[in-house]
């Protein structure tokens, strides 16, 4: 038996564990069938204009990769969609027509968590999201939306295997 000595270039490609693949090809149709919460009820449109949600199906076909999640690609694709959608629809809050005032065109991106703490006297309300982002605390934005953090949970599993650089 001859023993050839693997290609440098290979074993670097394997031990980085960095997989390269080609754009998926995920639909807003495949979306709509796995995430019908998305859909508004009795029709075939969503609750988000189609440019932005066809951008988050764009950014998922351009980020989560066939090769690197095998079978969990497309339940992957529409965790990542649904993540981005969920912020989106927050921010909106159901105005399709626009904001009256700048103040709540600003109130729309505020950042909100857990009920840790609420008042009645003056009213006053605390979040904490510590609770429910510990085991993905360094995933930062993926924590603001439970779509988010199973992604992030899926990812630990699929994406983050032990690599090691030559």
């Amino acid at each position: 038996m001859i023993y050839q000595t693997p290609n440098v270039e290979e074993l670097k490609a394997r031990a980085s564990n960095i997989v390269e693949g080609t754009p998926g090809a995920y639909t807003l149709a495949v979306f709509f069938e796995d995430f019908p919460q998305f859909k508004k009820a009795g029709t075939d449109a969503g609750f988000i204009p189609d440019a932005v949600i066809n951008t988050f199906i764009a950014m998922a076909n351009n980020t989560v990769s066939l090769e690197r999640w095998g079978e969990a690609w497309r339940f992957a694709c529409g965790l990542f969609v649904a993540h981005y959608a969920t912020m989106y629809l927050r921010q909106n809050k159901g105005n399709d027509t626009g904001s009256a005032t700048a103040s709540q065109a600003a109130d729309s991106g505020a950042l909100i968590g857990i009920v840790s703490s609420a008042s009645l006297g003056d009213a006053s309300v605390s979040y904490d999201t510590s609770t429910a982002t510990q085991a993905t605390a360094n995933w930062g934005q993926w924590n603001l939306t439970t779509y988010g953090q199973q992604y992030a949970s899926l990812a630990r599993l699929h994406v983050l295997g032990g690599s090691y650089i030559i």
